[in-house]
């Protein structure tokens, strides 16, 4: 049995799916460190134990600002507390307890605690999402994702069924919805999309639309295909970081990513968030 927080303090945000290559991390990344550069405090947690590039991503920024003694507003990340088995109560899940354990540390200190999700079903994500307040889904721009969320007839493009995720999400809201807590404020992202306003990008468009309607998610645009997402991940850095590192005349490409984040940040919604950063 899951369970789900008795009282909310901190705000959960879940970056989640169950595919790969969405560029989950590269969100997750910006928008807590955008969190923490507009003075919120903002806890992390990276639920991918085997990939853990989140937190790889944390690791690299603390690396890069203690080699170049800089400080620079940043997310407190912290790993999953190990848990001896001898303390758990008789059918008690390890991993529960874990993320449990991780989140409980957090939620006194952190007005928002951000958890990156693996891209795959496991223990810990069906638990994560069930602790969502918003749940934030990047999605690649192609019907290859879309069947992330539900499937679809190939002739016809009509929508035949939610997928296993979609399933999930549902169940998470029904425990929320049981504890007597708010419901997941849940966000798709169209995440790199293409400069291009193809055919196909037009129908996953209208796809969405009508998926969203019928299983209740927000979309949202994400952020463009750009080479600078690459380059900022091994110092640990984000788009907000540039200027502080000496970058002193940002090119078109980066302007407008950061214009992305801003968007992206209104859209999400957050209490007592502005997109002023």
């Amino acid at each position: 049995m899951i369970s789900v927080r008795e009282q909310a303090v901190a705000h959960i945000i879940v970056v989640g799916n169950e595919k790969g290559g969405a560029g989950k991390s590269t969100v997750s990344m910006h928008v807590a460190t955008a969190l923490a550069r507009m003075g919120h405090r903002v806890g992390a947690l990276d639920l991918d134990l085997r990939q853990t590039t989140f937190g790889r991503y944390m690791e690299n920024r603390a690396a890069f600002l203690a080699k170049e003694s800089l400080s620079l507003p940043s997310p407190d990340f912290r790993d999953l507390p190990e848990i001896d088995r001898s303390v758990l109560a008789e059918g008690e899940n390890l991993y529960d307890r874990r993320l449990s354990a991780a989140v409980s540390g957090l939620e006194q200190e952190a007005d928002f605690i951000l958890i990156d999700c693996p891209g795959s079903h496991t223990r810990l994500s069906q638990v994560a999402h069930s602790l969502a307040d918003t749940l934030v889904t990047p999605l690649n721009d192609s019907f290859v994702d879309f069947d992330l969320l539900a499937h679809v007839d190939a002739d016809t493009n009509r929508i035949l069924g939610p997928s296993v995720y979609s399933e999930m999400v549902w169940n998470a809201r029904q425990l929320r919805a049981q504890a007597g807590l708010k419901p997941i404020d849940w966000v798709v992202l169209r995440n790199r999309l293409g400069a291009q306003q193809m055919h196909n990008k037009k129908k996953v468009g209208e796809a969405l639309d009508d998926l969203s309607r019928r299983i209740g998610f927000r979309v949202a645009p994400g952020f463009s295909e750009r080479v600078i997402f690459r380059e900022l991940f091994p110092r640990g850095l984000t788009l907000l970081d540039l200027k502080d590192v000496g970058v002193k005349q940002m090119n078109i490409s980066n302007v407008a990513a950061r214009q992305e984040l801003r968007d992206l940040m209104k859209t999400l919604n957050l209490p007592g968030v502005s997109s002023d950063f």
